[in-house]
């Protein structure tokens, strides 16, 4: 026995995910919409159809030919530049692997997970048919077989490599095992899967099966005494039933522990409270033939490690095969099996998902499977099909179990829902699951009224589909929470480079903002996927007013707490509570202001909003590479960069703004000028106060000396503008509080910056001596504030700057120094006074504009203050060509699946290997300049199956990896008759630079020439007598040696 169960109801494991493509089925919602309309998903095919696929007429009517097959749609279609493939490695690649690949994908984001972000460990566990692709169509392909290799070949299509090559392109570094079994293969792979997980080899397991082998619309021909049916139906249980139909399809289901399931907030489809695998051994008729005992017992050992009775199991997916020695076997052993602890009758209902789909080989298990988690999703139990009368084998009336024949509601019982799914191989191998309806699912409230939607995908016409196809399930989901889609897109999918972020209130707004991505909170872009940089630049005086962040005092806890924090600091130091004066309750609109206008007030106010939104960014990942401050805004900047302590930075900017605020009053005047043009205007009592802009200044003093100047600059046409401000900052009119200020910077413990961050004073980066100097502070009062030099050294980089602060003043003063699409990187994070936008909103549109332009944004931060759940979403719209290559001679169909007879099937003419076009590369197209570089490109379109190759197209951008190297190298020895090394490939991996290598390949080769030539020419010289002591003075040294 080898079980694997729920010991003590701790190792219960839930599915969590799922993805299926059947015979006119696409999806799960496809299949379970046929599943529960009652729909034979079987194809019948008309005469015409069985001609144009190249049945003869004979064969055609031929009496025991049936004409039908479970067919899959749209085999030969793959996304192949999603998951790396050039189109010729595409074109060879099995349909099976093609299929298993993306629906593990689709899995995977189904369960909500992204496979790079996730921490644990993925396990692949699954199996796949025979290709019949490579044996009907690729092996006909002599010029094919030996342009591309057997190893190659077998790479591609051998059923030992299906799961590694999901590992591979997947990035999934758990155990990668591929499983045969026959007909149980894929309930076996998701038994290991199981118990992988339980046995901690693995935390979050792929298994399933896949299985292709109707690759034409064929038929077969039936064969009296064979497990096919006659008539193309699967009658399982019925009277009529004769056997099988052979069917296309592919299945995975998503396995982990239900405990860290209902931890981690997934969306359990379903649990598996136990499974079982055994064999039969050699009591039974013979090889083939199925055994009472070795089912009966596989049944008990999973029932037992589900420690369930079978009286609290209501419904078993059989494995059904519908034929006459099959389907009497199976109930006898199911009828054994619960007899041993109850005497019920007719309490069970039996299925069959083959009077559907038909027998599907390899992935016959995970489609019963997925059919029974659907129907215990639906609490509904969908008819098996095609019967009537039952098997007169089948002692129905004294059994546990009555055959479902008609879509019925699954009631409810004492205890929660249960089903068996069993899967028998050919040769003896059994398997069996015990399933659970999932727990009731839980999810809080959100404390955000906004949500931040992201999207993203390969391409922009990929993000087009995908923005689409959410639009339509939010629709139609209306029971939905827009937080947990939020959720599930932020952390449940693979980021690309093409994005699409908005923020929306509820469905209907979600829904209206997809569907018209113009919106004004929807923003749409394109950028590399990695982290960008980002600098936060903290506003200084005038950028204040009252509620500023009252949004995100309101909604965000960090936010919240870090205000709090500050203003009981501050309390002894202002004599206030500062949250009265910044979220004034009563006072009016013009009250709030004047207050907030105090410099006392306005300097520690713009201080703890500014402290407090940077920490919330800092909490959700957006760490500060570099910052820059304005005037008292440099404060922020050093202390996070760890110069002041939170409580002395607070103390010294309330002190300042008091300093400040005793001094005479004064003006100040904004003049777009730049600092050359000022210059000479600059009298005496007048100070450059700031350079903000190469174009914008402020100059300040006395108010009669700045209304003078304001006249005298309007005269000659320059704008100006009086700035809202009592004093004359950063001007000689500060220089009494100077030495006082200095002293009290000398009480606090200064520490050289842990952060980069730019110096008001000098323009560049702050060096810690001048961070750790009082008279520095001091100076910064009095000092011009240099904000443009320092944002020239800013922009030097590519980093992301980022106001942070209220208003838009230095993000629109960054913009005067930067062009084109780079005006994008400046943004900033609370709204001006004079729009109306929510605070919150305002911040996950900037945070949206952020993860748009390549900025890591931590969701676990995000949502540090909430528990979210994953929820079911649409998957990736996978862009899919057709990728086939046609058999050049007719391929003889499957024992199993078509019966066809090989001496009727009819010759089809070999088409030519077809190019497919060249895709979208950096560069642009270069058409080779001369017969050597039109030679190698032709091998290179050979092997990559692309038309248009440019000389200097890259390589690996064309799809190809390290086995296409050796191929181009063994092609380019075989044609052009040069030796090159792999590793000139890999250091010029372009047509150019592989025609150059082989050009000094052949320069050395004659160099070679040559020298032996010339000693060709020196031995022919010599006399017998001088050649005969050369030898032996050779030979001596030789012998010495």
């Amino acid at each position: 026995m080898n079980s694997v169960g729920a010991s003590e109801r701790g190792d219960e494991l839930a599915i969590i995910g799922m993805a299926c493509r059947f015979p006119q089925a696409k999806n799960v919602a496809q299949f379970w919409e046929k599943l529960r309309a009652g729909v034979e998903l079987i194809t019948v095919f008309s005469d015409e159809e069985l001609l144009a696929a190249g049945v003869s007429r004979d064969l055609l009517s031929h009496p025991d030919f049936v004409k039908a097959g479970g067919i899959m749609e749209d085999i030969e279609l793959f996304d192949a530049a999603f998951f790396g493939y050039s189109p010729r490695e595409a074109e060879l690649l099995d349909p099976q692997q093609r299929h298993f690949l993306e629906c593990a994908w689709e899995a995977l984001e189904n369960a909500g997970y992204a496979p790079d972000d996730y921490r644990g460990l993925i396990g692949v566990f699954a199996g796949a048919s025979i290709s019949n692709y490579f044996l009907q169509n690729l092996i006909s392909h002599a010029e094919l077989l030996d342009a591309i290799g057997n190893f190659q070949l077998g790479l591609l299509n051998d059923k030992d490599y299906l799961t590694t090559r999901v590992s591979y392109k997947l990035n999934l570094k758990g155990p990668s095992m591929s499983v045969q079994t026959a007909c149980s293969t894929s309930l076996v792979a998701i038994h290991m899967a199981c118990q992988s997980v339980l046995n901690g080899e693995c935390d979050m397991a792929l298994a399933g099966g896949v299985s292709i082998s109707i690759l034409r619309k064929m038929g077969y021909l039936y064969r009296e005494g064979s497990i096919s049916s006659p008539d193309g139906h699967c009658r399982a249980f019925d009277a009529r039933g004769q056997g099988i139909v052979g069917g296309n399809g592919v299945g995975l289901v998503v396995v982990k522990r239900l405990a860290e399931a209902l931890e981690d907030g997934d969306h359990i489809l379903a649990v598996i409270k136990g499974t079982a695998v055994n064999n039969d051994g050699a009591v039974k008729i013979g090889y083939t033939a199925p055994s009472v005992d070795g089912q009966a017992q596989v049944i008990a050992q999973a029932q037992a490690a589900a420690e369930v009775a079978p009286e609290t199991i209501s419904y078993i997916e059989a494995h059904g095969t519908g034929t006459a020695l099959g389907d009497p076997i199976e109930v006898a052993a199911l009828t054994k099996c619960f007899r041993a602890t109850t005497a019920q009758k007719g309490f069970c209902a039996l299925g069959s998902v083959k009077t559907n789909l038909g027998h599907l080989d390899a992935a016959a298990g995970v489609a019963g499977v997925i059919k029974t988690v659907l129907a215990l999703q639906h609490k509904l139990l969908p008819p098996s099909l095609h019967f009537a009368t039952p098997n007169p084998r089948i002692d129905f009336a004294n059994s546990p179990f009555y055959v479902n024949a008609k879509l019925a509601a699954w009631p409810a019982g004492p205890t929660p829902r249960r089903a068996g799914v069993s899967s028998f191989g050919i040769g003896g191998t059994n398997a069996h699951a015990v399933l659970e309806e999932a727990p009731a699912a839980l999810s809080a409230d959100t404390s955000r009224p906004w949500q931040l939607l992201v999207l993203s995908a390969k391409t922009p016409t990929a993000l087009a589909a995908a923005t689409k196809n959410l639009a339509e399930h939010l629709k139609t989901h209306t029971d939905l929470k827009l937080a947990d889609a939020a959720f599930t897109l932020q952390v449940g999918r693979k980021l690309f480079d093409y994005r699409r972020a908005l923020v929306c209130r509820d469905l209907a707004a979600a829904v209206k903002s997809l569907a018209q991505p113009a919106a004004s909170l929807t923003v749409t872009g394109a950028h590399e996927s990695r982290d960008r940089a980002v600098v936060f630049m903290f506003t200084g005086q005038g950028a204040q007013y009252p509620h500023m962040g009252a949004g995100l005092y309101e909604h965000e806890p960090i936010f919240r707490a870090q205000v709090d924090r500050c203003a009981e600091l501050l309390r002894p130091h202002l004599g206030l509570d500062l949250r009265a004066v910044i979220y004034p309750a009563a006072a009016g609109p013009a009250e709030a202001a004047a207050a907030l206008r105090q410099t006392a007030l306005t300097q520690p106010a713009l201080f703890v909003i500014e402290y407090a939104l940077a920490r919330l960014l800092m909490a959700w990942g957006i760490q500060p590479a570099a910052m820059i401050g304005h005037s008292s805004g440099e404060y922020v900047a050093a202390c996070l960069a760890g110069v002041f302590s939170l409580e002395d930075a607070l103390a010294l900017v309330a002190e300042r703004g008091r300093l400040m605020q005793q001094m005479r009053p004064g003006a100040m005047l904004s003049i777009r000028l730049g600092e050359a043009e000022v210059a000479p205007f600059l009298r005496a009592g007048l100070s450059l106060a700031a350079v903000n802009a190469p174009t914008q200044c402020v100059v300040a003093g006395p108010a009669e000396a700045i209304d003078e100047l304001q006249q005298q600059l309007s005269e000659r046409g320059h704008d100006c503008v009086r700035l809202h401000t009592s004093h004359a900052f950063h001007s000689e009119m500060m220089q009494p509080v100077l030495t006082p200020f200095a002293d009290r910077v000398r009480a606090v413990k200064l520490h050289p910056p842990r952060l980069p961050f730019i110096s008001n004073v000098t323009g560049t980066w702050i060096t810690a001596a001048e961070a750790t100097d009082p008279a520095y502070w001091a100076r910064h009062i009095a000092g011009t504030v240099r904000f443009a030099s320092g944002v020239q050294t800013l922009t030097a980089t590519d980093s992301v700057l980022l106001e942070v602060g209220p208003g838009q003043t230095l993000s629109t003063l960054a913009r005067q120094q930067l062009h084109g699409a780079e005006r994008q990187r400046a943004l900033s994070t609370l709204r001006p006074p004079q729009e109306a936008h929510d605070d919150l909103a305002f911040l996950l549109t900037t945070l949206g504009r952020l993860w748009l332009a390549g900025v890591k944004v931590d969701w676990a931060g995000f949502y540090a203050a909430e528990r979210r759940r994953r929820v079911p979403l649409p998957t990736y719209p996978f862009e899919r060509a057709r990728y086939w290559i046609e058999p050049a001679t007719a391929a003889t169909g499957s024992v199993t699946t078509h019966e066809a007879a090989r001496e009727q099937q009819p010759e089809i003419k070999t088409p030519a290997l077809s190019l497919h076009p060249r895709p979208h590369l950096p560069g642009l197209y270069v058409a080779p300049r001369n017969e050597m570089e039109s030679t190698v490109v032709q091998i290179w379109q050979t092997l990559l199956g692309i038309d248009q190759i440019g000389v200097h197209d890259n390589l690996f951008d064309l799809g190809g990896d390290s086995l296409l190297a050796v191929q181009l190298a063994s092609r380019v020895r075989e044609t052009l008759h040069v030796e090159i090394a792999i590793r000139d490939l890999f250091e010029q991996p372009t047509v150019a630079g592989l025609v150059e290598c082989i050009e000094h390949a052949r320069q050395a080769a004659a160099a070679d020439l040559e020298q032996l030539a010339e000693v060709v020419d020196l031995v022919e010289q010599l006399s017998e007598e001088e050649l005969r002591a050369l030898l032996a003075e050779q030979e001596s040294q030789t012998s010495e040696v």
